[in-house]
């Protein structure tokens, strides 16, 4: 699938923003762990922040948790999140080495079944520089029957979205989380309530 840009400036792509707020202490301390020991290497860097993300920040659901994290520095410290918060935290990651990093979506079955509902699931995309592209990165979290993988070769995202089952892959590469996401994130107080009946079913 193509990746279309919201905004052709990359510096779009690495603005501080309240949800995406790179310059709290922890996720400044977080980032020089992140960097010790890497080669000076953007990408070495951008894969390592991925997985520890993807790896090291629990997805609320699987652990069944009512908390509800949405700023980077919330999914940082409480080390969970849905997808959406997670999306901040890796982005925050990658804009404070002023690595251009943005927000995709993806219109999924919220469950097994078309009867259970859609859902809005997030995504990140990020600017390779030594390859002069974007590419999506899914750090929702692996687990069994999940296996969203760093690749330059072949997109390995959590969830291949299929259309005949009514689900959409969007093409736009944001530069802010997209608005309906991060209210539902601001309006309700237990996680696993608002993940089964209140998560945004379109942009």
């Amino acid at each position: 699938m193509k990746l279309i840009c919201e905004s052709l400036e990359k510096e779009d792509y690495t603005q501080e923003l309240p949800e995406v707020n790179f310059t709290y202490p922890l996720i400044q301390q977080k980032i020089c762990e992140l960097k010790r020991g890497l080669p000076h290497s953007s990408l070495a860097y951008i894969k390592k922040a991925y997985e520890f993300v993807r790896d090291e920040v629990s997805h609320s659901w699987d652990i069944q948790s009512e908390i509800i994290t949405k700023t980077a520095s919330e999914a940082l410290k409480e080390k969970e999140g849905i997808c959406y918060s997670k999306c901040n935290l890796l982005a925050a990651l990658l804009r404070a080495e002023g690595i251009p990093a943005g927000f995709c979506y993806q219109r999924l079955i919220l469950g097994d079944t078309i009867d259970t509902g859609y859902c809005i699931h997030a995504l990140n995309a990020v600017y390779i520089k030594s390859e002069d592209r974007w590419i999506r990165l899914d750090a929702r979290g692996n687990k069994e029957g999940v296996q969203a993988d760093f690749s330059l070769k072949k997109e390995k995202l959590a969830f291949p979205a299929n259309s005949i089952r009514g689900e959409i892959d969007y093409p736009v590469i944001y530069t802010k989380p997209h608005k309906k996401t991060m209210d539902v994130l601001s309006q309700y107080e237990d996680c696993l309530d608002m993940y089964l009946h209140y998560l945004p079913t379109e942009l």
